[in-house]
C-alpha cells in the first residue's frame, strides 16, 4: 500500500475517537494519510492528535492556505487516491447528497474525482430516518461506497445499528480494495451494461415482465468497475442496491431502456447487454384497472425495439456483447443471435440447468465467439462468471489493437 493516498474526512460525532485509531491503522498499513476535520469534530479531538498519528498537517479551514502556491482543498482533492468520510454524520451525508459546500470537507468532496467512501456513525433512529436513507440512496447512485455501521451499544445509550465500523476492519477493506485494483484490465474504457427485466404496463395494477433478477448484470458492472472501467449501468426494476463506483440509471419499460442505452452508446467502448428485455408490449394500456368479465381475455401485442440488433447496426468501434437465455438448442440459437445481431460475443446459458436460471447466485454459461470457437464455463458464482467475462472483453480489446 506504499504511495497510496488516503484523505480522511472526520466529521463531528463521538466516534471521532475511533477515527484517531483508524488514522494510526492506515498509517501502519503503509498508506499516506491526510486529515480534514470539521469544527464539530474538533470539539471531541484536537487536530494535533491526528497530526501526530498521520505525520501530516491537519486541515480545518477552507481559507487557511498552508502553502500559498496551492489552493488547499483543490490540492487535497487531486492528491487523494481514495477519500474516506469517517465518521460520516447525518449532516455531512445530507450536505454531500445535495451539493452543499460550506466547509473544508464538503468543498473538497465536491472537487475530488477520486473514489469516495463513507463510514456512517450516528444514533440508530437517525440512521433509519427517511431523509438519511434517501441521502444514502442518492449517494449510492452517484458511486459513493458505504462501509456499513455495526450494531452494538451506542454512546447515546441505545443498542442498535449505528456504531462506526472498527478501524481494523475499515483498514482491511481499503487494503483489499487497492489489492484488487492492481490488475486494471479495462483502465480508461467506458463500459455500458444493461441488467434486469423490463415491465410493460397493462393497467395501473398489472404488467408483463420476466423472472430476471439483474444479479448477473450487476455482478458484471461491479467487476468492470474494479477493472478500472468507467461504468454506466442501465437497470430495469430490481431489488438490488446500486453498485459502488458505477453510475446507475433506473428504467422500467423496454422503450425507456432503449432510449437510455442510445444516449450512452456512441461514447462507449464496450456494451454488454445482459438485460432480459421484453420482446412485446400491449398495443393498448388502460388508465383504469381492468375489471374481469365473463369469458376469455384477448390482448393485442406489438414488437418492442430490438436493442441489441439496433446497436449491431450502428456500432463502429464498440465491442458488443449480448446474452442468450435459452431452454433448448442453446448453441443453435446463440450462434444465430451472434450473426443476426452483429455481436462480437454471445454469452449463452440454458436456464433449465440447475443453478443457472434467473434469480440464482450461480450461473453456467458458454462464450460463443465470432471466430467460431466457444468456451464453456462450469457452474460457478455470478461474480466468477463476471470476472471471466471481463477477461474475455480484455482479449477482444487487445485483438482490436493487433
Amino acid at each position: 500500500m506504499v504511495n497510496k493516498n488516503i484523505l480522511l474526512c472526520v466529521s463531528g460525532g463521538i466516534a471521532v475517537y475511533k477515527a484517531v485509531a483508524l488514522t494510526s491503522k492506515l498509517s501502519q498499513a503503509g498508506f499516506n494519510v491526510k486529515v480534514i476535520m470539521t469544527e464539530s469534530a474538533m470539539e471531541f479531538v484536537t487536530p494535533l492528535t491526528f497530526q501526530a498519528m498521520s505525520r501530516n498537517d491537519v486541515y480545518t479551514d477552507t481559507f487557511d492556505e498552508k502553502d500559498s502556491s496551492k489552493i488547499a482543498h483543490i490540492d487535497l482533492a487531486d492528491w487523494a487516491d481514495l477519500v474516506l468520510i469517517a465518521p460520516a454524520t447525518a449532516n455531512v451525508l445530507g450536505k454531500l447528497a445535495n451539493g452543499i459546500a460550506d466547509d473544508m470537507i464538503t468543498t473538497t468532496l465536491l472537487a475530488t474525482t477520486a473514489p469516495v467512501w463513507a463510514a456512517p456513525a450516528m444514533n440508530v433512529h437517525m440512521y433509519s430516518h427517511p431523509a438519511v436513507l434517501k441521502n444514502i440512496d442518492v449517494l449510492h447512485e452517484r458511486g459513493v461506497q458505504f462501509v456499513e455501521p455495526s450494531e452494538g451499544f451506542l454512546a447515546c445509550g441505545y443498542v442498535g445499528k449505528g456504531r462506526l465500523e472498527e478501524p481494523e476492519k475499515i483498514t482491511q477493506i481499503i487494503t483489499e480494495y487497492f489489492s484488487k485494483r492492481k490488475e486494471r484490465l479495462l483502465e480508461g474504457k467506458k463500459v455500458l451494461i444493461t441488467a434486469g427485466p423490463t415491465r410493460e404496463k397493462i393497467d395501473p395494477v398489472r404488467f408483463f415482465t420476466n423472472h430476471s433478477s439483474g444479479k448477473m448484470g450487476y455482478a458484471i458492472a461491479k467487476k468492470a468497475a474494479e477493472a478500472g472501467a468507467e461504468v454506466t449501468l442501465i437497470s430495469g426494476p430490481v431489488s438490488l442496491s446500486s453498485t459502488p463506483g458505477v453510475t446507475t440509471i433506473k428504467t422500467e419499460t423496454a422503450e425507456e431502456m432503449y432510449q437510455a442505452v442510445m444516449k450512452y452508446f456512441h461514447d462507449s467502448d464496450v456494451v454488454i447487454k445482459s438485460a432480459a428485455v421484453a420482446d412485446y408490449r400491449p398495443v393498448q394500456t388502460n388508465e383504469q384497472k381492468m375489471k374481469k368479465k365473463d369469458g376469455s381475455l384477448i390482448l393485442e401485442f406489438e414488437r418492442t425495439t430490438d436493442i441489441l440488433k439496433t446497436l449491431g447496426e450502428q456500432k463502429k468501434h464498440q465491442i458488443l456483447i449480448g446474452f442468450a437465455a435459452e431452454t433448448e438448442q442453446l448453441e443453435t440459437y446463440a450462434l444465430n443471435k451472434l450473426k443476426s445481431k452483429n455481436a462480437d460475443l454471445i454469452v449463452g446459458n440454458n436456464i433449465m440447468t440447475e443453478g443457472a436460471g434467473f434469480g440464482t447466485e450461480t450461473n453456467a454459461v458458454t462464450f460463443f465467439r465470432k471466430d467460431g470457437t466457444a468456451a464453456e464455463l462450469p457452474l460457478q458464482t455470478k461474480d466468477q462468471v463476471a470476472e471471466a467475462l471481463i477477461s474475455e472483453v480484455h482479449h477482444l480489446l487487445q485483438e482490436r489493437l493487433t
